[in-house]
């Protein structure tokens, strides 16, 4: 697809995934952005910089459902939100842990937007998908099921989203929201299973097929 005017994230969207990240349940949504710059397509590499290992392995992987907005949207309501969605994909959120928390004065979005950090598949109409909210979604690393579980397991849905997101602001068309991983996250892991040289990533939802990218890491030559 071609770079989108914005890249809206959420994050803690998935009750079980704030609890693995010591988090509390959000009262709102948790918003942040990631660089338009970082989208790679369907079995495009996802290379870790070596900005990311100056402090250790970090680089982490977070199964999504993306909505694809279609017209500007400002002011809408949450009953009409869906009708401004024009497709669907599958999405990576590929985070660097420590530039999240740490190295950014407690802005989340450089740990998020390094190149290639955000591997999108090519969307899906809409019309595809009757109910965004009850769709399967897994995530595995080299085989491996890392993320099990259904977007009705959302605190905020789609249509929340898009409509909270869009009070007082524009959402140009072509904009892409992440709405949020589930459990199962490298970080949370014990011990803590981030990315590294020739892993491959597959996400997989319900209806829109499986988003495959290979893990590349010049520092490991």
């Amino acid at each position: 697809m071609n770079q989108p005017p914005a890249i809206f994230c959420i994050g803690r969207n998935y009750a079980a995934h704030a609890a693995e990240m010591n988090a509390d349940l959000p009262d709102t949504p948790t918003v942040f952005m990631k660089n338009p710059a970082s989208i790679i397509g369907h079995n495009d590499d996802i290379v870790i910089p070596d900005i990311c290992h100056e402090h250790g392995p970090q680089v982490d992987f977070e199964g999504e459902l993306a909505a694809i907005i279609g017209r500007d949207a400002k002011n809408v309501a949450e009953s009409e939100a869906l009708d401004f969605v024009s497709g669907w994909a599958v999405a990576n959120d590929v985070s660097a842990r420590w530039w999240q928390k740490k190295g950014s004065g407690g802005q989340w979005i450089r740990g998020k937007s390094f190149d290639t950090f955000c591997p999108l598949s090519k969307p899906i109409s809409a019309e595809h998908i009757q109910d965004p909210q009850s769709l399967t979604i897994t995530t595995t690393v080299s085989g491996e099921v890392m993320q099990d579980a259904n977007t009705a397991d959302m605190i905020f849905s789609v249509a929340t989203l898009i409509a909270e997101l869009s009070r007082g602001t524009t959402l140009q068309a072509g904009t892409v929201l992440l709405t949020g991983t589930p459990s199962g996250v490298g970080a949370a892991r014990t011990p803590p299973r981030f990315l590294r040289d020739g892993d491959v990533v597959e996400v997989s939802i319900e209806g829109l097929g499986t988003l495959r990218n290979t893990v590349r890491d010049p520092h490991a030559n």
